[in-house]
């Protein structure tokens, strides 16, 4: 059993699948929350056979589901549904990433679980929320971003816009999800009702403008994608070196210390470029200026050390070898390894969220599709063995040890 933490003894029922409701419930089970993870027969989560996959493991499914019971049941049939429904009455949170309208006929939506538990706490997921004239289109991580005008501030001045090679849209929503739902059991736990929390991608990829929208709004001006340097902030950009590629940030109050860095310290005063406006307006030279600079340094240490130095905010572009190597990384335990009985040693991201009182990276493993359903029925339901066999011959339980 693991020890108690900042959620131990919450219940979680997790109708989710592939990213964005999986990230939610992950960062739940890595606080200690219950999640019982509900799959459908015959090849439950979707995620299980996303690459890469080793011995029948997926190692997309082992970083997003270590720690969580798989239940696989047939919410078709009458009696996966009386189960279902048992369930909710026990847990504390209901959450599912399907398509609007699908948990609803399903019998798993707002309504049916705020009869069933008025104090269950229950979380949708979905590309484009569950109202408007986008809600019934089918949606994933990059068409959300796409709409939300995050692809378009993505590329080269007048080039393609262009996609990010990691789930940003899923993983923000994840997160987003997950303190929603906090907040509402602690509403909860004041006193209030259970409540209905609707997330979308495409809200959370708009909350992350933190200045294009705005722009607009206050210019009528569109921002567009304005390729290695920032089109309102100047210098905020990539330079490369020696061996990478760096991203250097001056803000007005580093301005001063980064050209004393190249030995260049009267550009700090000088009357053109004074403020943020006014570099902005001279970025071509401002850029050139920098480069030379960084071009004519011998090592890319040496250039870091020197805005180091300063207090100027810089780093190098890391490839992935490099950030799981690094030793920041793997001492913060920003990366880990874990063991996984299928998969061996795997290399995945840390739990971000760290608590004074609690220990951080908790071991936890992955279970094949179905490994809990026994677990969960007879612990959670009472049911006996012999009614759990039942259910399994009739086809309304499945377990498959080969996930």
């Amino acid at each position: 059993m693991m020890n108690k933490h900042l959620l131990s003894g919450f219940k979680v029922l997790d109708f989710t699948h592939v990213l964005a409701g999986p990230t939610a419930t992950r960062l739940m089970v890595e606080m200690g929350a219950e999640v019982i993870k509900v799959e459908f027969p015959p090849l439950g989560d979707v995620s299980r056979m996303l690459p890469t996959v080793k011995n029948g493991r997926s190692a997309y499914y082992l970083q997003q589901n270590r720690g969580k019971k798989s239940l696989c049941v047939n919410l078709k049939t009458p009696e996966g549904k009386e189960i279902v429904e048992a369930l909710i009455k026990e847990v504390d949170v209901v959450i599912e990433n399907f398509s609007p309208g699908v948990a609803a006929r399903l019998g798993i939506g707002w309504e049916r679980v705020h009869a069933l538990n008025p104090r269950a706490v229950m979380c949708s997921i979905s590309a484009f929320g569950q109202q408007g004239p986008l809600s019934a289109l089918p949606g994933f991580d990059y068409i959300a971003q796409a709409y939300a005008g995050v692809t378009g501030m993505i590329g080269e001045a007048g080039g393609a816009p262009m996609l990010p090679m990691l789930g940003l849209g899923d993983v923000n929503t994840g997160v987003h999800a997950a303190c929603a739902i906090g907040f509402a059991l602690l509403h909860r736990e004041r006193g209030g009702e259970g409540q209905y929390i609707d997330v979308s991608l495409l809200d959370v990829y708009a909350h992350c403008h933190e200045i294009n929208i705005a722009v607009y709004g206050l210019t009528g001006n569109s921002p567009t994608r304005a390729g290695n340097h920032h089109y309102a902030i100047c210098p905020l950009g990539l330079f490369k070196s020696k061996d990478h590629y760096l991203c250097i940030i001056a803000l007005q109050n580093q301005w001063a210390p980064l050209c004393t860095a190249m030995e260049r310290p009267e550009l700090g005063t000088d009357p053109r470029y004074d403020s943020n406006a006014k570099r902005v307006e001279h970025a071509p030279e401002i850029i050139a200026i920098i480069q030379q600079w960084v071009d004519s340094i011998a090592s890319e240490d040496a250039v870091l050390a020197a805005l180091k130095e300063v207090h100027v905010p810089c780093a190098p572009v890391l490839t992935i070898e490099e950030v799981v190597n690094h030793p920041h990384m793997q001492g913060r335990g920003t990366v880990r390894a874990v063991q996984d009985p299928k998969i061996g040693t795997a290399i995945l991201p840390g739990m971000p969220l760290r608590f004074s009182g609690f220990p951080h990276n908790i071991p936890l493993e992955a279970v094949h599709l179905g490994q809990n359903n026994a677990e969960v029925l007879s612990s959670m339901l009472g049911f006996s063995a012999e009614k759990i066999a039942t259910l399994t011959t009739q086809g309304v339980l499945q377990a498959n040890p080969a996930t």
